[in-house]
């Protein structure tokens, strides 16, 4: 058995926000109601995802090994995405209270990109620098908003794929192939 957690924030004010593209991709996959796999989308707020994880990971019996969570990344360009196992947080406070409960890194990570891109080539720097039609703004604000009409049409095309490769990289985890 798996368990997939999409990180995000309960509540109807952050559904949309960059912070919650976990929680989405769960939405998605349920739709498809995967066998041996449990879902989970943390009511807990993203700082302490890591007690609904740990409760799940015990209630289940599943190993850290066989843990996948899925959250926004904003050092990765809007769109990109990258599976990653037995890495640190980088700054993420749902990831790190993740790696703090469960003891380990040993999991893995679909990490989503949130970072703008301003033109081909470029990226925005968050809180620096002149931005058009930008107001500078720290990281925690930033992944707090919700996404732009341009953005929201990346990150539905982006979606599909995410389920599509988990799909299949769960499914060979599952026979230790990855």
């Amino acid at each position: 058995m798996v368990l997939i957690t999409g990180l995000g924030n309960p509540g109807k004010e952050y559904k949309r926000t960059r912070h919650n593209i976990g929680f989405r991709v769960i939405d998605e996959l349920a739709k498809q109601k995967p066998n041996d796999v449990v879902l989970l989308k943390p009511q807990t707020f993203m700082n302490k995802s890591g007690t609904a994880v740990i409760e799940a990971i015990n209630f289940y019996k599943i190993k850290p090994a066989d843990l996948w969570v899925v959250h926004d990344d904003v050092d990765l360009e809007l769109g990109e995405f990258k599976i990653s196992k037995n890495r640190g947080s980088a700054g993420h406070k749902g990831v790190e209270s993740i790696i703090k409960r469960l003891g380990t890194k040993d999991f893995w990570r679909v990490r989503i990109g949130i970072h703008p891109v301003e033109k081909p080539g470029t990226r925005a720097k968050l809180g620096t620098g002149p931005v058009p039609q930008r107001k500078k703004i720290s990281a925690a604000g930033f992944v707090l908003q919700n996404f732009t009409k341009t953005e929201e049409k990346i990150i539905q095309t982006v979606i599909p794929k995410i389920i599509d490769l988990l799909k299949l990289d769960v499914n060979r985890s599952q026979n230790h192939e990855v």
